[in-house]
């Protein structure tokens, strides 16, 4: 990354180099991808992660928080629509 800052003297380059060395970086936002992007109509989920389309499309936008709440019943909802019979999984 190439940084031009004007008016500045030699001995602050340093510093500002240390300071933004030492600034966290901003955490990736959680995600369930697995790069498996399959939509399955039938189910309405998509096959890697189990996310709906509108789970999908709003991902972005959403907080950290709701984001876990989402990905905490993943598992279980694949599992539901994939593992169960079809008469028993519950309606899309």
């Amino acid at each position: 990354m190439l940084l031009f800052i004007t008016g500045l003297d030699q001995a602050t380059i340093p510093r500002l180099n240390r300071r933004m060395l030492a600034a966290p970086l901003a955490q990736k936002p959680s995600s369930p991808c697995t790069k498996v992007c399959v939509l399955d109509d039938a189910v309405g989920l998509c096959r890697g992660c189990g996310r709906t389309r509108a789970e999908i499309a709003a991902w972005g936008s959403m907080t950290e928080a709701a984001r876990r709440a989402v990905m905490a019943g993943l598992e279980a909802r694949l599992r539901a629509a994939y593992l169960l019979p079809a008469e028993d999984r519950p309606a899309s």
